[in-house]
């Protein structure tokens, strides 16, 4: 059954090629440093389950301590030259959107076929994990349409891999680390602690303060965590299923739903997020590094009202 160790071999394979090209740019005089992160990464996806919690912990220290002590550094990969992307650009047109469109035509089809997808009555995909598979098949079919159009060298797409992961650097990581830092914070009971402060309190008086309190505590706590994933356990096992679900008998599936929107909402305002927020503004070198976020801040409050009187009116 091809499920998440499928997976993880696959980005373990991905961030192994990362390592590997990386050492050899000799232009990086900090690329033993990305060596070392992207080469630690590619070991706990790949051999993760086999190394016990006590190794991957150390792993997971190695590579803050890599990324703290700012050892990775941005090279200069070896791709296309301005001129062959002004050529094949000229060339395929429109039709350079194609291999990005595929993606999420993939996905989308996947997740329901997949989960009727059955030989011998045995599953071939994980149903619970249909969503991520369709989602790794589309970017690879994407990534093949993308070189049968382009037809670029054989080592174009790691290399463009590479400068992308060095642009962002260790932040690529923010949605990973932050949503099993949630995962952590929920199985310690914070989540549990909030309900206590909130179940007795107006959340818990009236069906509309208690969306009002998830949405904008979804909110908020993305703000603090830098990611709606590390939000959503706490925020849901201390007001969304106690109140809005167990006590007025909502809805848990628009509840998740919209819940998780309003996080986003909290992620467009924060720092914490600095691969959506920080990153981008030094990538378009804007002179200020909040930039991005004053930007979003009216329409992230806009769309945080809507969420709450969306749920309010559908979740009961």
């Amino acid at each position: 059954m091809i499920g998440l160790p499928v997976l993880y071999i696959v980005g373990g394979v991905f961030f192994a090629a990362m390592a590997l090209f990386g050492a050899f740019d000799a232009a990086n005089p900090r690329r033993w440093g990305n060596l070392a992160f992207w080469g630690l990464l590619a070991v706990s996806f790949l051999f993760g389950s086999q190394l016990g919690d006590l190794i991957n912990g150390l792993l997971v220290i190695a590579l803050a301590v890599v990324a703290g002590f700012n050892f990775l550094g941005q090279g200069r990969p070896a791709t296309t030259t301005p001129e062959e992307r002004r050529e094949s650009a000229a060339r395929l047109g429109a039709k350079l959107f194609i291999p990005a469109l595929v993606i999420p035509l993939v996905t989308l089809a996947g997740t329901f076929l997949f989960k009727a997808w059955t030989v011998a009555g045995q599953p071939v995909v994980d149903p619970k994990q249909a969503t991520l598979v369709s989602l790794v098949l589309g970017i690879l079919i994407g990534l093949a349409l993308a070189i049968a159009m382009i037809r670029p060298r054989p080592a174009v797409p790691f290399q463009e891999g590479r400068r992308l992961l060095d642009t962002v650097g260790w932040a690529a990581l923010l949605p990973q680390t932050l949503a099993a830092l949630g995962a952590v914070f929920a199985a310690a009971g914070v989540g549990q602690i909030i309900g206590q402060l909130t179940g007795g309190g107006v959340a818990g008086a009236h069906p509309f303060m208690a969306v009002a309190a998830y949405t904008f505590g979804m909110a908020l706590f993305t703000i603090i965590m830098g990611n709606a994933f590390a939000a959503f356990p706490v925020m849901t096992a201390g007001i969304g299923l106690p109140l809005i679900v167990g006590k007025f008998g909502g809805d848990p599936v628009i509840m998740s739903a919209v819940g998780m929107l309003s996080g986003f909402c909290g992620t467009l305002m924060t720092p914490m997020a600095a691969n959506f927020n920080i990153v981008p503004a030094a990538l378009l070198e804007l002179t200020d590094k909040y930039g991005v976020i004053r930007a979003q801040i009216p329409t992230a409050v806009l769309l945080l009202i809507a969420n709450t009187v969306l749920m309010y009116v559908f979740v009961y």
